[in-house]
């Protein structure tokens, strides 16, 4: 069934290669990531289910009719939320509150109408826009999601207006068409609901992989000094390419097998191979807002939630994906925005 999802996910990614790598074409097979032990060492190779796929997702979102409620005596902004099916951080937006959300009897506030999904234990948030046939990105700019984006059990996410009203009516095509896949999806929705006052998971060591169903701390302030990943030549600089292309990083051309190095230390956000367009790809969350992302690697030798310093090699570069020549694929974003990876990259590569 794993494998099916993947197809499924692939599906739909394959037809949205990202604009401006146009040294991008598909391959005639995927290959492989190497996994051979010898090569490896005694760092794990990542074997645990994806992110998205820690928890499946019953799509059965409430609708909730807009108007407005007028606060009783011992209401709490929770418990309204929670009586009429809307998420009480869209109330509180919607009505100009802050923390410590005070209401009073007789306030009148304003509820935001839609379609509010309840958020259950281990969920995702990228399994859960899978469930609705609903983009992500849009899930979190609709919700106002921050860093670093652990969901909350119980929590309520307004849904969409555009995400299909029966998903379950969907066919495993239309639900491929309707769900792409990219790096800020990753950064944003691979982390797993938490009960309330549950702590997310300081990293760990390179022994230990923390599974999908556990949600990574992020890691503290980081000052936005970088290494560059490997040594060779730009043959693809970042920006706009022309006829609406633009690349989120850079390409470095290497030779196969070349070492990968974390440009900066941090936690790993992820570790896979599931965009197609990237092959093997390798996330950092370096914290303060900052995540590199190293794509086309040959080989993983990092899992999600280990702990990495700068310099430290994580992988092999190679040309898996949608490349036909060896290189590394590198990104820095802050705050989900991509960034030119040369303006904080010291001056010799």
């Amino acid at each position: 069934m794993r494998h099916v999802a993947i197809l499924v996910l692939l599906l739909g990614i394959t037809a949205c290669i990202p604009a401006g790598r146009d040294d991008y074409a598909p391959p005639p097979v995927r290959p492989q990531l190497a996994t051979d032990p010898a090569v490896l060492g005694t760092n794990p190779q990542p074997t645990l289910s994806s992110p998205w796929e820690a928890s499946s997702v019953t799509a059965n979102a409430r609708t909730v009719a807009p108007g407005t409620y007028v606060v009783r005596p011992g209401d709490t902004l929770r418990g309204i939320a929670n009586r009429i099916g809307a998420g009480s951080q869209i109330i509180a937006s919607a009505n100009g509150l802050v923390e410590p959300y005070v209401i009073h009897p007789g306030q009148r506030l304003k509820i935001i109408g839609g379609r509010y999904h309840t958020i259950n234990a281990g969920e995702t948030g990228i399994a859960i826009a899978r469930a609705y046939g609903a983009p992500w990105r849009d899930v979190v700019e609709l919700n106002a999601l921050e860093e670093p984006y652990v969901l909350r059990v119980g929590q309520k996410l307004l849904l969409p207006a555009s995400a299909p009203q029966d998903p379950a009516n969907l066919t495993i095509e239309q639900r491929a068409a309707a769900f792409d896949l990219d790096i800020d999806d990753i950064v944003t929705g691979g982390q797993p609901a938490l009960a309330d006052g549950a702590a997310a998971k300081e990293p760990s060591d390179w022994r230990k992989a923390i599974a999908p169903s556990t949600a990574i701390a992020t890691p503290g302030a980081f000052s936005g000094q970088f290494l560059w990943p490997v040594k060779g030549t730009v043959i693809s600089s970042f920006g706009s390419k022309g006829g609406g292309k633009v690349n989120d990083g850079v390409n470095i051309g290497v030779a196969k097998g070349t070492p990968i190095r974390a440009s900066a230390g941090g936690v790993v956000a992820y570790s896979g191979d599931e965009i197609g367009v990237f092959g093997g790809l390798i996330l950092i969350n370096h914290g303060s807002g900052w995540v590199t992302a190293y794509g086309h690697a040959d080989r993983l030798n990092v899992t999600r939630g280990q702990q990495v310093s700068a310099g430290q090699v994580i992988g092999l570069a190679g040309e898996s994906g949608y490349v036909q020549e060896p290189q590394l694929h590198f990104e820095i974003r802050k705050d989900r925005k991509p960034v030119d990876p040369k303006i904080h990259l010291p001056k010799n590569s």
